[in-house]
């Protein structure tokens, strides 16, 4: 019996902490851009700086998962604060899940946005200039 429950209490314990893995966010686009735009959140591109230098959006800060996989918080840009939302972005959102899930760990109110780079321009985000 003990045995049984043990296992019960085991099983309830994975099912736990399965139901916390990351997840994209819910927000919707609009309301992710307009935070940006007036600085309630950060948006944080995590591909990699090829990528970002073929292209990227205005306001966002480059911080490639290669990068974040190992980093401490004093690692992180000085811009991302823990008090604030930070939006993370790729190319196709599964990036933007293992930063997240990273950020998460280091304490930061972080959301993985499933929209990529492509699909943000065509919600309306800004495509920063080329320098």
């Amino acid at each position: 019996m003990r045995m049984m429950i043990s296992v019960g209490l085991l099983l309830l314990g994975v099912g736990v902490a399965v139901g916390q893995q990351i997840e994209h966010t819910k927000d919707k686009t609009e309301d992710v851009k307009k935070a940006v735009a007036e600085k309630k959140a950060v948006l944080v591109d995590v591909r990699e700086e090829s990528e970002w230098n073929d292209g990227h959006l205005k306001n966002a800060i480059l911080f490639p998962l290669t990068k974040l996989k190992d980093a401490k918080v004093g690692d992180l840009p000085k811009e991302l604060k823990k008090d604030t939302p930070v939006y993370v972005h790729c190319a196709a959102g599964r990036r933007a899940l293992k930063a997240a899930e990273k950020l998460k760990e280091l304490g930061y109110d972080v959301r993985a946005l499933k929209p990529g780079y492509e699909d943000l321009l065509k919600a309306g985000f800004e495509k920063a200039e080329k320098k």
